[in-house]
């Protein structure tokens, strides 16, 4: 399963942006993005595609833990 970091911030406050982005499968991004159709973070979060992150953007804990586990 090929995935890539992106999505669903989980906001904190409306004014200073997104707390963290969630790792999501690379095939479904584009899909998400264009038709609206949600995608399933590694954690199991639930969204539509509304943003990429930024190199350096925080990453949810949980997704981090999982994607790193698949690595080996």
């Amino acid at each position: 399963m090929s995935t890539e970091v992106l999505e669903r911030p989980e906001l904190k406050d409306a004014d200073t942006g997104p707390d963290m982005f969630h790792y999501v499968q690379k095939d479904k991004i584009a899909e998400s993005a264009v038709m609206g159709t949600f995608v399933i973070a590694l954690c199991g979060e639930t969204f539509p595609v509304t943003k990429s992150p930024k190199p350096g953007s925080p990453v949810c804990p949980r997704c981090k833990e999982i994607y790193e586990s698949m690595r080996g």
